[in-house]
């Protein structure tokens, strides 16, 4: 046996004790495969800190209104792989996709109609659909957390002032419709001044997602569904950054040249809780 495959049996016996059996698996599995990564490729010392100061920077760039580890997941692609691992199952609702890192809980909740947006540049995006279940029967109550960039791509968040803007909370009516005005969501790069953009130049990578709005709606007795509409035709659909996009989200934001604005209509289903 040699040295690598010792230490590694060595570190799995240590967990010989733990009573949880979900952690104990989990635990395990992370350990062999974090083991076998390293010798397979040979890591060395330098590479090793190399990636304990890159976790660290990762740390260090994270506040309250940016995460930097969630972008390094999701530009890794194990966001979306987790996200299809917990849907495999088909239960008829709309097919989900990334959290993304700009969520923040309990946004300014507004009334059926109302802009979601602040006064600005950007063209104006009309929305409504309706939430309903599995059968098509409206959702009554339901309610979307909705969020998107604003007219210069760029998230609430990211602005010094962090003003509350094109971000908000809708409640369906009885019959589960829902109606809010935004702006058009804008394709945009990810943050490239951390170490999560730093590794992306370094693989020749490019940090763009195409344009999009984020809906993360819940309602009683249902699973609750994150997921995001995407632009037809953005340049960025086939090579997200972060590999968001499913074919199903794929959805036309039409613009009337004449009155200036756009509209997006979507139906979105959800799952009864319990269900798949």
């Amino acid at each position: 046996m040699n040295a690598a495959s010792t230490v590694t049996e060595e570190v799995l016996a240590s967990a010989s004790a733990c009573e949880d059996a979900r952690l104990r698996l989990v635990f395990e599995s992370l350990v062999r495969h974090l083991h076998a990564f390293a010798d397979e490729v040979g890591l060395t010392p330098a590479e090793w800190l190399a990636g304990i100061r890159f976790l660290t920077a990762t740390g260090h760039k994270c506040d309250e209104f940016r995460q930097e580890f969630m972008m390094l997941s999701d530009t890794l692609g194990l966001t979306s792989l987790v996200d299809e691992i917990a849907h495999r199952a088909s239960t008829g609702a709309s097919e989900s996709s990334v959290l993304g890192p700009f969520y923040t809980e309990n946004p300014p909740e507004v009334e059926r109609g109302a802009s979601i947006a602040a006064p600005g540049e950007g063209v104006p995006l009309e929305v409504r659909g309706r939430v309903r279940d599995g059968g098509g029967a409206g959702i009554p109550d339901a309610v979307l957390d909705v969020w998107g960039t604003d007219g210069g791509g760029l998230y609430d968040s990211q602005h010094p002032e962090h003003p509350v803007d094109c971000r908000g909370r809708i409640r369906a009516a009885s019959d589960g419709s829902f109606a809010f005005r935004t702006v058009v969501p804008q394709s945009y790069s990810i943050p490239t001044d951390g170490p999560v953009g730093a590794m992306l130049q370094r693989l020749g990578r490019h940090t763009f997602r195409p344009a999009h709005l984020h809906f993360r709606i819940s309602a009683e007795g249902f699973a609750p569904l994150t997921t995001a509409i995407y632009a037809a035709g953005d340049r960025y659909l086939a090579s997200d950054a972060v590999f968001g996009v499913r074919s199903s989200l794929v959805e036309e934001f039409r613009r009337d040249e004449a009155s200036g604005t756009a509209t997006l209509e979507r139906d979105f289903t959800l799952a009864r809780a319990g269900a798949g």
